[in-house]
Parts: C-alpha cells; structure tokens; sequence
C-alpha cells in the first residue's frame, strides 16, 4: 500500500501525490473489466480513484458503479467528444482535471486508475497523464495481434494478453503470443489472464501493487 501524505497530493513533480495508472487497449479487450478487477483487489488495501473516458457516453464509470467495486464518488467520467487517444495523449486537460477534482476530495489517495476509451494498437498516454500504463488485448483477435507491435503493444510498462479462455475456441496459441510479445517488447513484463476464470487479476494486481509501492517511497512529500 502506499505511503499516505497531507497535502500537496497532485504537485505536477510527483512529489505527495498518487501514482497515475493508464490502463488503454482496443474495445472489447476487458479494459474495464480489468479496472474493476483491480478496485476489488487493490481497494480494501489502498486509496484508490478511477477515471473513465468514453466518447459520447458514461458507459463504463456507470459499469464500475452498479459493480459496487469503489464509492461511486470516487468513480467519474469524461466524455471525450473525439478519437479516444486524443483525451490521453494529446489533449489531456479533461483527464487531469478530473484526476486532480478526485485528490481533493478524497486525497491523499495511493493511486488513481485512468481507463483510456477502446482505441487501436497505436494508442498511448501522455506521461503528463500516467506515470505508468497497462496495454491490454485479448486473444480474439488472434495470436497475431502481439506482432504486430505498435506503441501500446511495444512501449507499455505492462501487456496483459486477456480471455486466454478464449484461445481454444478461436485457434489462439497462446505460446506464440507470448513469444511474439516477448520479441517486441524486449524486457518489459508481459502477463496472461482471464478476468472471467480469475476475477481477482491476482498477477496484475500484484503488478500495480508493486509499482504503487515503489512510488511511494520514492516520490515522498519532502520534509520541510
């Protein structure tokens, strides 16, 4: 869990504010099921905010809600009116808006979770946005799709490949993705599951935990 501070919990250098996770992928890989997975998971033990982007709706926050992972408070949504990676890497002033409107509130927390609308493989978020991201796919679309690379399969500081549940009925092998993954990304971590089998995303969940962990002991309020 995370180090908890007074104040100053969104300072633009890191220092006393929460860890900010992306979390990005095309529609339908579970990125929101993958949130929720990490609210039910991670939340007993830390402080946590979720912002959700979609483009003309409040779809996933109002999925979160009724799943009763968080306070629905501490879950709001943005309406992006445009091209999803546009509100993560481009123009981000709505995202961090609502990440700032959730540290005053319920600051100081551990970490905010950031679900990117569903976009393509070129999808990325601003480091302004996240200090770290998740890239998530699913193996509908074939063993293939990891080699294809792109910047959210490549540069992600986490791939988690889901619905391996899937890979019989579609013919996915998921030795291949994992090695084709492994041959784009180089050392950056690539994980397997199926958020259907394993609600809890134990692994990923382990992950985040790992990366709040370190961030907080490095990105501490100084003393005054």
């Amino acid at each position: 869990m995370g180090a908890r501070h007074d104040d100053h919990h969104h300072a633009p250098d890191g220092h006393g504010r929460a860890l900010r996770l992306g979390v990005g992928g095309p529609v339908g890989s579970g990125k929101t099921a993958l949130v929720a997975a990490l609210c039910r998971t991670l939340g007993p033990a830390m402080s946590l905010g979720v912002v959700t982007n979609d483009i003309y709706t409040t779809e996933d926050a109002d999925f979160l809600r009724r799943a009763g992972v968080l306070d629905p408070e501490r879950i709001l949504a943005v309406e992006t009116g445009c091209c999803p990676h546009t509100a993560i890497r481009d123009d981000i002033a709505a995202n961090l808006d609502a990440v700032e409107t959730l540290e005053d509130r319920f600051g100081p927390l551990d970490l905010v979770i950031v679900e990117s609308g569903g976009d393509n493989l070129t999808a990325t978020f601003s480091r302004g946005l996240a200090d770290r991201q998740i890239f998530v796919l699913d193996v509908s679309g074939g063993d293939k799709v990891p080699r294809k690379g792109g910047p959210g399969v490549t540069t992600a500081d986490l791939l988690v490949i889901n619905k391996t549940d899937l890979a019989p009925m579609v013919g996915a092998d998921l030795g291949v993705m994992d090695r084709d993954a492994a041959a784009v990304r180089g050392d950056r971590p690539v994980l397997f599951t199926s958020i259907r089998e394993q609600p809890s995303a134990t692994a990923v969940a382990t992950w985040v935990n790992d990366q709040v962990t370190a961030w907080s002991h490095t990105h501490a309020t100084p003393a005054p």
